[in-house]
């Protein structure tokens, strides 16, 4: 590691060590203690290890800091899974498959990470090419695109490593896992551990023919979680959804399901202008039909409302406990009807507060729409 590097993880060792310690009630000797050691722990070795206490606290504050998410209300509350110890694909892939049953929790979503072997000084890093550990793969076919049109390159890549699909809307992605130097390596997810749910709608007769299902748990797989300097480039987290995280994105948007002209039809609205605002009106019930149906079957959502009014409340508990709220404006308001929740007449400073999630390069590349922070 070279003299810069070491410098820079020192700082930041440093920031981080001294300022999560004062969140723990701990007392500044104890911090200065603790910072001597591991200062001889990357003079020694180029890194350092986090004792859990410490990767715990980082990785909430983490979630605290990430500018893009709404949900932050709760992120005290972060269940962190320790398994550092884990470097073999096959094991990750059985521990990712545990964190999907446990954070799934019967439908009462408990916010979950799990954090594998941060990258070291002369080792290759643990990737996981999910770019969330559920989703839907995406065919090219002559009559179009089936399933989800942002799964297309990954779809293609694990028909590739021997994957044999059903070839339907919904069928479920496996595993690309990349550890120990070796190539990638595919797992699939048994079909028994993912919860999904069937879309329909109170009101509307004849909704739940168009065949329309998500899956219960957002878990992002592919970002890195930088705490006190060390990179730990495989930490997969979750929360619940946010309504239209769904019904506004995944199932409306043009380059993804694009359901709303569908919608529209069985509504019976005019189509023939802009103007008789069938868009909107379709986008209004398409997300009516998933509030309805997770919540018919006792799965956490929360509403774009409430989750604007659950972001006020979080704003004000950092104030009271003396930090400076950070936030991506342009992604904390929702994507349906955003003036009519508080964000919208708000202003935040966009500004990278560590510890924090970062964006990694991606082994697969998709098309962008991606939906936004799951820990809400």
């Amino acid at each position: 590691m070279v003299q810069t590097e070491s410098t820079s993880l020192l700082q930041e060792a440093e920031h981080f060590i001294y300022k999560c310690y004062q969140e723990l009630g701990l007392s500044r000797e104890e911090a200065g203690a603790r910072f001597l050691d591991v200062k001889r722990e990357i003079e020694l070795t180029g890194t350092y290890e986090h004792t859990f206490a410490e990767l715990e606290h980082g990785a909430r504050m983490a979630w605290r800091n990430s500018n893009r998410c709404i949900g932050r209300l709760f992120w005290d509350k972060l269940r962190v899974r320790d398994e550092r110890h884990i470097s073999r694909a096959a094991h990750i892939a059985e521990s990712l498959c545990r964190h999907i049953e446990t954070a799934t929790n019967g439908g009462k979503i408990i916010p979950t990470l799990t954090v594998y072997r941060p990258s070291q000084p002369y080792k290759t890093d643990i990737g996981i090419w999910n770019h969330q550990l559920i989703r839907y793969a995406g065919y090219e076919t002559e009559h179009g695109i089936v399933g989800d049109p942002i799964s297309l390159q990954l779809t293609k890549l694990c028909q590739r490593l021997g994957w044999e699909s059903r070839g339907t809307d919904f069928d479920v992605l496996p595993l690309i896992i990349e550890a120990d130097g070796q190539a990638p390596l595919l797992f699939p997810i048994p079909e028994e551990i993912v919860k999904q749910i069937d879309i329909d709608h109170p009101d509307i007769e004849g909704f739940a023919a168009l065949g329309l299902r998500w899956y219960a748990v957002p878990i992002i797989a592919d970002m890195m979680l930088s705490i006190g300097g060390i990179r730990y480039t495989a930490a997969p987290f979750n929360g619940w959804y946010m309504g239209t995280e769904i019904g506004a994105r995944n199932f409306a948007d043009t380059f993804r399901y694009n359901k709303l002209p569908a919608v529209a039809e069985l509504m019976g609205l005019d189509r023939s202008s802009e103007t008789t605002l069938w868009k909107d009106r379709a986008l209004i019930e398409l997300n009516a039909a998933v509030l309805h149906s997770f919540r018919r079957e006792g799965v956490s959502i929360v509403d774009h409302h409430t989750a604007a009014a659950q972001f006020k409340l979080f704003e004000e508990r950092e104030r009271k406990a003396g930090r400076e709220l950070t936030g991506d404006w342009t992604w904390l308001i929702p994507p349906l009807s955003p003036a009519a929740t508080p964000i919208f007449h708000s202003s935040y400073e966009n500004r990278v507060v560590k510890p924090n999630f970062f964006a990694q390069e991606k082994k697969v590349a998709s098309r962008p729409g991606t939906s936004g922070c799951p820990f809400h």
